[in-house]
């Protein structure tokens, strides 16, 4: 027999896989939404911290380059003294708390602004080695901790002096809300710096206080969990296949006080792509934020469905296997040996003939067969098989099985345990929808400012007396340190274009700069481009002009778990997206854009971003606007971030036992598409064509030599018949023999 042909590993297969799917779908559907966080809770904590880890990064990286580019701008130039270096830097940057300018062979003090730097810690003998220049981590007397970082002044002639900029640990750009706590952790899991709504106890009465401190120790206990799952290697601490954040990141749940669970996310300062190393990812620090959210016990899925599904699977099942071992294996089985009985000489014995289908057909053929092998005359051999015998056959019985089949896994995969416009959604998503897009407006708001400042940065250097040459020079270093430019250029106030790097400046030729610090240029077309300008000291109306790449606002936008991200201008017009969109296309519905609007209302001093949980029929979707806020000249651009997805896709019970209901349903068919179309193809098709061929030899077709297509139960009846028209040729022989001898 052939090892996947035949009748039985079809029905065998049938039978383990609809055993297996009970079992499955009795324990996953009773066991979903037990958990008192939902998953999708748990895992926008984790995305919340990966925003802030990727702007931590963002923030001190950009704070380096920016201290080692001014340093090296100083140097290409005529000496400076060392307090307008100081007024200069903090002129354009005001990110430092605090700069310094020391000389490094004898270690005097030249110049310091802001707060007092701890000097002393900076060993001067050590600079030249390598990574001696790196940034590094200092504590302060009143116990704060600080990021210092250095870069060179060089001027031929002069003693090399040390330019020192100190900034704080906290996390820049993030929104928070009212609930949630954030910290920044070293890699002993000691807390560096924290922000939020625990981070003041001033005012409180004492059952506040009790809640400040039991959040404080849950804070310092999560802090040593995620220290210790920061040292994990990334490909090692990521679930297979998850892909996304570079670096370490996860969630945790702490304890419960008057319904509410602590859960937290993590995440290291990860470099931007696998791979590639930058001066915060070598720090070793880890991002943590913590919020309280409310427990619901009552969520989750009735475990006696699951158990009813699968207890109606094995019922179901169990019909369908004993027709399948009733009405088709056995009967086969018994036209296997009967075949072969006939074919041994085994001729006495009637036929044990079944009662339907083409089994029977078979059998009566066989039947007829052994009277012709015993002498009877072959127009009286016997009736023949009846009409009603041949209509129900193997081909019906297994459309019946399939029918019964369906109707379990139907219903599961269309209709059952489906979620609708009621489901609950949980407050804490919206919430963390909202406070994730206000962030991610801010980082591209900052981004915007940061470009403005490196352009004000390359005004300032730029004079009267500044060759072309010169000016193309620092340009071009400007381009390659900083690859949020298209293009970099200088205008005239004639706006001709004095000097380029990059692509084809986008600036109306014959047309003064802009007043506006950043502005959108070519409307209307294919591509925005925004572009910033920075006028340039005593050169009369002559501005450095900066054309931000599109691709690079694209990237500030793509975050997991936000859905669809777009960038609008002040006439909600699409300027920027996470995924495809056309330049300058409006909003896909008019409840987004009645958020849009909304949000853009002044409310107070600031605007407030804000979300909603849009039903629509069966359709829930949540979506978030938040406008541009904050300082810096990219605020009055007046553009909105907004963003929506579907919750559907959210892990929270409803929609988990849902997805799991139709994947039920689906294996269920699939199960049954696989097995039964298995016994149509090595089974009920060949026993037709068997049936057909018995019948043709019964009625006296001697010629056509029967062969089996196939090494199964099937074929061997083929081959037992083969051997008896042989032997029913040999008597005609034998027979017509002595009549040719007469004549």
């Amino acid at each position: 027999m052939s090892l996947l042909g035949g009748v039985r590993p079809p029905i065998a297969v049938l039978s383990a896989l609809l055993v297996a799917l009970a079992a499955v779908t009795a324990l996953g559907l009773g066991r979903v939404g037990h958990d008192r966080i939902p998953e999708a809770v748990l895992t926008s904590q984790q995305q919340f911290a990966e925003d802030g880890a990727i702007a931590m990064r963002a923030s001190v990286d950009e704070s380096v380059t920016d201290l080692h580019r001014a340093a090296g701008l100083f140097s290409s130039g005529a000496p400076v003294p060392a307090d307008a270096v100081l007024d200069k830097v903090g002129s354009v940057y005001q990110k430092w708390r605090g700069t310094a300018v020391i000389e490094i062979g004898s270690g005097k003090l030249l110049a310091a602004r802001g707060e007092n730097l701890p000097l002393a810690t900076i060993d001067r003998g050590k600079l030249s080695e390598k990574g001696g220049l790196g940034p590094r981590m200092v504590r302060l007397a009143n116990g704060e901790t600080r990021l210092l970082s250095f870069a060179l002044l060089s001027w031929d002639g002069r003693p090399q002096q040390l330019l020192v900029a100190s900034r704080s640990l906290r996390v820049p750009g993030i929104s928070l809300g009212r609930f949630r706590t954030i910290a920044v952790l070293d890699s002993t899991g000691a807390i560096l710096s924290r922000g939020g709504s625990r981070e003041s106890e001033q005012d409180l009465d004492d059952p506040q206080r009790k809640a400040a401190k039991r959040a404080d120790g849950q804070l310092r206990a999560f802090a040593r969990t995620a220290a210790e799952k920061a040292r994990q290697h990334p490909l090692k601490a990521r679930e297979p296949g998850s892909g996304g954040f570079p670096g370490v990141s996860g969630s945790l749940t702490g304890g419960a006080s008057n319904g509410e669970r602590a859960a937290a996310g993590y995440a290291t300062l990860a470099p931007a792509q696998p791979g590639e190393s930058t001066v915060a990812g070598g720090l070793g620090l880890t991002v943590v934020t913590m919020v309280d959210v409310a427990e619901d016990p009552s969520r989750g899925a009735d475990p006696l469905f699951g158990v009813a599904a699968a207890g109606a699977l094995l019922a179901v099942g169990a019909a369908v296997v004993a027709l399948l071992l009733g009405l088709v294996q056995r009967p086969l089985l018994r036209l296997f040996l009967e075949s072969r009985r006939l074919a041994g000489g085994d001729r006495q014995r009637p036929v044990s003939v079944p009662a339907y289908g083409e089994a029977a057909r078979v059998g009566h053929a066989l039947e007829r067969l052994r009277r012709q092998l015993l002498g009877a005359p072959q127009g009286t051999s016997g009736p023949a098989t009846p009409w009603r015998l041949r209509r129900i056959g193997a081909r019906g019985l297994t459309a019946a099985c399939a029918v019964l089949l369906l109707a379990w896994s139907a219903p599961l995969a269309l209709s059952l345990n489906h979620a609708d416009a009621k489901t609950v959604i949980p407050q804490q998503i919206v919430n963390d929808q909202r406070e994730r897009t206000d962030t991610l407006a801010d980082r591209v708001r900052r981004a915007l400012d940061e470009g403005h400042t490196d352009l004000v940065s390359v005004a300032s250097l730029i004079g009267d007396r500044t060759s072309p040459e010169q000016m193309a020079t620092v340009l071009e270093r400007t381009l390659q340190e900083h690859p949020r430019y298209a293009s970099l250029y200088l205008l005239g106030a004639d706006g001709k274009v004095l000097a380029r790097a990059g692509g084809t400046p986008h600036h109306p030729a014959g047309k003064a700069p802009g007043t506006r610090a950043v502005t959108v240029l070519n409307e209307g077309g294919k591509e925005p481009v925004v572009a910033g300008y920075a006028e340039v000291p005593g050169r009369k109306g002559a501005a450095v002009a900066g054309e931000f790449r599109v691709d690079f606002f694209n990237s500030l936008l793509k975050r997991p778990g936000l859905g669809e991200v777009r960038v609008v201008d002040d006439k909600r017009r699409t300027l920027g997206g996470n995924t495809g969109y056309r330049a300058f296309e409006k909003l896909p519905s008019e409840r987004i854009d009645t958020l849009v609007q909304g949000t853009g209302a002044r409310a107070g001093a600031s605007l407030r971003p804000g979300a909603l949980l849009d039903r629509d029929g069966s359709n829930v979707q949540i979506a978030a606007a938040a406008p541009f806020n904050g300082g810096g000249v990219a605020k009055s651009l007046n553009w909105t971030v907004v963003s929506w997805k579907p919750a559907e896709g959210l892990a929270i019970p409803e929609y988990t036992v849902q997805n799991h209901t139709v994947l039920a349903g689906l294996l269920g068919l699939t199960a049954a598409a696989a097995c039964l179309g298995w016994l149509h193809i090595v089974v009920a098709r060949p026993l037709r064509t068997l049936a057909a061929q018995a019948e043709a030899l019964a009625d006296g077709d001697r010629r056509t030599v029967l062969y089996p297509r196939h090494h199964d139960e099937v074929g061997a009846v083929v081959r037992s018949l083969e051997l008896i028209r042989q032997e029913l040729q040999e008597q005609r022989k034998r027979d017509s023999a002595p009549l040719a001898g007469r004549n």
